[in-house]
C-alpha cells in the first residue's frame, strides 16, 4: 500500500522546465525558414543554367550571399534542434545519448561553418 499523494509520487519525474523553450525555438526557426527558403530557391533558380562566372557573381553579390548564409545558419540550427529531440526521445543509454547529442551539435556546427565559409569565399573572391 502506498501512502504517498499523487504529487509526491510524481515529484522529480515531471517537467525539466525547458521543453517549452525548445519547442518555441524550433517553431520560430521553422517560421524563419519559410521566407528564407523561398528567397534561397529564387537565388538558386537564377544560377541554374548560368555559366560559372555568372553563378559566382550571383552568389557573391551581398544579397545572394546574405540569403545563402542566413538560410544555411537557420537550416542547420533547426536541424540540430529537431535531431536533438529525436535523440532525447529514442536513445535511452546515458552514454550513447550524450555521445549522440555532442556529435549532433558539433556536426551541425562543423557542416554549417563549412557551407558558410564556401559562400564567403565566393563573396570575397577567395
Amino acid at each position: 500500500m502506498n501512502l504517498r499523494t499523487p504529487l509526491g509520487r510524481v515529484r522529480g519525474h515531471g517537467s525539466a522546465k525547458e521543453g517549452t523553450h525548445h519547442w518555441w525555438l524550433q517553431r520560430i526557426s521553422a517560421l524563419a525558414l519559410v521566407p528564407l527558403s523561398i528567397a534561397f530557391v529564387i537565388v538558386l533558380i537564377k544560377v541554374t543554367g548560368a555559366d560559372h562566372e555568372d553563378a559566382v557573381a550571383t552568389l557573391g553579390h551581398p544579397f545572394g550571399a546574405g540569403i545563402a548564409i542566413l538560410f544555411i545558419f537557420t537550416a542547420f540550427y533547426h536541424f540540430r534542434l529537431g535531431l536533438q529531440v529525436v535523440i532525447e526521445d529514442y536513445v535511452h543509454g546515458p552514454g550513447a545519448k550524450l555521445t549522440l547529442l555532442l556529435a549532433n551539435t558539433f556536426g551541425c556546427v562543423a557542416l554549417g561553418l563549412v557551407c558558410i565559409m564556401a559562400v564567403l569565399m565566393l563573396a570575397f573572391g577567395g
